[in-house]
């Protein structure tokens, strides 16, 4: 079991979003997001995560490989992860390429995260269907994996066992992770016994369990004066994501969040977020994680609409300042 002086990666989270209440110009934003890689990797960053919606208003990044393979290029060590690809909204076989060109682009960097998804409007666009949509991600999950092995889509990808990860949340989705004998793209210690169980009833050996995943929070040296900025850019990307998820679902739409009851909130999956200094945050990673096998914690790197100095800045501070706490 980790102990609590177990050295812990520390990442980066990346959406692209390009609010309307703050809008720039589009390929400045992508060009700030490739620059700000490079500088997580000369800080010494260990992976760079990469996430997939369409249609939001806020033009939320759409196509997380073909962004990696952008900085699989501009990079030479980070390792690069997508959390997630929505697994049913594509063909096995299309993910099996991109991900084995991201992996040929990156000399073996991939770190391939999948997920169910959830918006009806996403999948009505791809002409998919929500029904069973976690047995499907279970059976892509498998497909690529075949896929990657003899027989499968050439050129295959340059790690013998290139990482999957499925990003479910919850006990049941634990459960499922393990089953499938997958790393479980999730840092929350509570899911460790049912993905542990789930590893045992598909008869995978302990050793295979990974866990890794997101930490809602900013990190500064002053959080109290960080606050009002963070809270009105974190309200507003909360605000997006329920937005979203309500959708031609003919649900009410939900009242706005109010951000200071998210920062006392424990861990959840969307409803808490924690402002800290460093030491503070890695303290509370550290419980959140528990004796779960986690292996690497990634912070979004901004918040929608943020300015790109406060981005550059809280890049900085994760990587010199929150990493080191817990790596060793």
């Amino acid at each position: 079991m980790p102990s609590p002086t177990t050295p812990i990666n520390v990442g980066l989270y990346f959406d692209l979003r390009n609010p309307p209440p703050w809008r720039q110009d589009p390929a400045r934003l992508h060009a700030f997001a490739l620059e700000l890689c490079e500088e997580a990797e000369h800080l010494g960053a260990h992976s760079v995560w990469l996430t997939e919606h369409h249609q939001f208003d806020d033009d939320y990044i759409a196509s997380p490989l073909t962004f990696a393979a952008a900085v699989a290029a501009r990079t030479t060590r980070v390792r690069i992860g997508t959390a997630i690809v929505i697994a049913p909204l594509h063909h096995p076989a299309e993910i099996a390429e991109q991900a084995a060109m991201v992996d040929l682009v990156s000399n073996g960097r991939l770190d391939l995260g999948l997920g169910a998804g959830y918006r009806v409007p996403e999948y009505a666009l791809f002409g998919k269907s929500l029904e069973r949509r976690y047995g499907q991600t279970d059976a892509c999950a498998r497909e690529v994996r075949r896929l990657w092995g003899p027989g499968g889509v050439t050129p295959g990808p340059v790690q013998s066992r290139t990482p999957i990860w499925m990003g479910y949340q919850g006990p049941q989705g634990a459960r499922r992770a393990g089953l499938l004998g997958e790393g479980l793209l999730c840092a929350d210690g509570r899911l460790w016994e049912p993905y542990r169980d789930g590893l045992a009833e598909g008869g995978h050996e302990p050793s295979a369990a990974r866990m890794t995943g997101a930490v809602q929070g900013w990190v500064s040296d002053d959080p109290e004066a960080d606050w009002p900025v963070v809270s009105k850019h974190l309200s507003y990307q909360v605000d997006s994501y329920r937005k979203h998820m309500m959708e031609d679902t003919g649900r009410p739409q939900p009242r706005p969040v109010d951000p200071d009851r998210l920062r006392g909130r424990e861990a959840g999956i969307l409803d808490y977020f924690w402002c800290e200094t460093p030491q503070s945050m890695a303290s509370k990673v550290r419980a959140m994680i528990g004796d779960s096998p986690t292996e690497t914690v990634f912070l979004w790197a901004s918040l929608g609409g943020m300015p790109e100095e406060w981005a550059l800045r809280h890049v900085q501070t994760i990587c010199t300042k929150l990493a080191p706490l817990l790596n060793g």
